[in-house]
């Protein structure tokens, strides 16, 4: 069986390069290589901005919450399908008009900084330090799943396992930029939602072949099906359900999304990709839910690591050749993402420090390598940060996710709305939204309990209202971008 595994993998890193190599043929300059020339049709758009989101943690993390905590998970959920549509409804089209408007920015803290004219770059530079050390953290998520993913599957040991991760991850991000982590990212989003949907329904299928259901299931069904709560009976507080649920607020502020609404080709298709990405997502959600209560049913909570029940019903269900193809949708899960949080940080170091502080006068090609060397660099860091076998996936992310939700969320939206807003409000909405998040981690009891994306959110948004009103009113020059937004 792990031969044929084995087999399935390859050929799949042989299409996800190919597809790197036509995008290489098609990277001219760095704005190709960090936007992809902002050329993505709603198809790709759509389909890479839902696959970069959702990561390992939709194979691994999603149905191990279901398997350990039972229903509860459906709040997670249901936060973050409303938290795709709201972004995609709120901020993509606005974001589309005024990064093109803002003298094309290619990055989101080179948006900030046109947005309100910050001579000093203070804004800019905060901004991508902030992203830099959020993404090392979410990407090394990604790559603790992939390394539990080939160890779980091939017995391989964690340290190779990681190593090959970090591998086929670079392999094709680092030749072809943009387009290449779009265009994969939208045939992984297929499989992904393949995987999804086939073992639900195989688990379910052996389920009532067995009569399982006629001779007594070994879970408390009802207590199961119950969201509010534990599959032992206790029930779950109002903090853990608003912790769950606030998730979908950390959209507004995932740079890795971001990209992909400045990088549609048109404000037009906005509505279309909406429509498609939202689908997407809840019908990948309900599949990861599934999968979860299948895990339940057949292993009946005797799984040592609750993250690989997705895994385990694989090889227990299927033929080899599926099974092989079903955990390619884990490692696309994970691939999707990471190769999109790479090329972010690679943007930011790129443009936003090289270019930004060092080389204003660099030459495309320059800095098109630099951004693939910078894509080496964060690849090491995070997989040093991942080294650690016994990470939990959805704790790497949610302190990720939290991070860049407070920090970027509200000042993004604020400033897409508000001519008010001025620098100095965006600036303290940033470093109080990210440095809430740093410190409620830290703390535990009572309201600390609470998800710190929630708080982090808030408070940036008060930091953000009251300093800009304390303010002096932006100058003429600082609301020219409404004026050609508006145009």
């Amino acid at each position: 069986m792990d031969l044929t595994i084995a087999v399935t993998f390859i050929f799949y890193f042989v299409a996800v390069l190919i597809i790197g190599v036509a995008a290489y043929l098609r990277t001219r300059n760095i704005s190709d290589y960090i936007l992809g020339g902002r050329s993505l049709g709603i198809v790709v758009a759509a389909l890479s901005a839902g696959a970069s989101d959702m990561s390992g943690w939709l194979l691994m993390g999603l149905p191990g919450l279901v398997y350990s905590q039972g229903l509860i998970a459906v709040w997670l959920a249901g936060g973050l399908l409303l938290g795709t549509w709201l972004n995609w409804t709120i901020v993509a089209r606005r974001l589309r008009i005024f990064t093109y408007a803002a003298r094309d920015s290619m990055t989101l803290p080179e948006f900030l900084e046109r947005r309100f004219a910050d001579g000093s770059r203070v804004l800019r530079l905060v901004s991508a330090f902030l992203i830099l050390f959020f993404f090392t953290i979410y990407t090394s998520s990604g790559l603790v799943a992939g390394g539990k993913l080939f160890n779980a599957v091939f017995g391989m040991p964690y340290t190779w396992a990681l190593i090959v991760g970090v591998v086929a991850i670079l392999s094709y991000t680092f030749i072809g930029g943009f387009l290449a982590v779009s265009w994969t990212d939208a045939f992984q989003a297929l499989l992904m939602l393949l995987a999804l949907m086939i073992v639900p329904v195989l688990s379910w299928y052996e389920l009532v072949h067995e009569g399982a259901f006629e001779q007594g299931l070994s879970v408390n069904w009802e207590r199961l099906m119950n969201p509010l709560v534990s599959p032992d009976g206790a029930s779950y507080s109002l903090i853990s359900i608003l912790s769950l649920a606030a998730w979908g607020l950390g959209y507004f502020g995932q740079p890795h999304i971001l990209a992909r609404f400045m990088a549609i080709d048109s404000p037009s298709n906005i509505k279309k990709a909406r429509f498609l990405g939202t689908l997407w997502a809840g019908l990948a959600m309900t599949g990861a839910i599934l999968v979860g209560l299948s895990g339940l049913l057949h292993f009946n909570g005797q799984l040592q690591d609750a993250e690989k029940v997705f895994i385990y019903l694989v090889r227990h269900l299927m033929h080899p050749v599926i099974a092989g193809i079903c955990l390619a949708g884990i490692l696309a899960a994970i691939m999707s993402t990471a190769d999109s949080q790479l090329l972010v940080s690679a943007s930011a170091l790129t443009e936003d420090f090289y270019r930004g502080l060092f080389r204003p006068n660099a030459g495309e090609k320059e800095l098109v390598w630099v951004g693939r060397m910078t894509v080496v660099a964060v690849s090491a860091l995070a997989a040093w940060f991942a080294r650690d076998p016994n990470s939990l996936v959805l704790e790497l992310v949610a302190y990720a996710w939290a991070g860049f939700g407070a920090a970027f969320g509200p000042v993004l939206i604020i400033s897409l709305f508000w001519k008010r807003m001025t620098r100095t409000g965006a600036l303290l909405g940033i470093l109080s939204g990210g440095l809430t998040v740093m410190i409620w981690k830290g703390l535990s009891g009572g309201i600390f309990d609470l998800y710190e994306l929630l708080p982090g959110f808030i408070i940036s948004c008060l930091f953000i209202f009251v300093a800009s009103l304390l303010d002096k009113p932006p100058e003429e020059k600082v609301l020219d971008i409404f004026k050609q937004a508006s145009a």
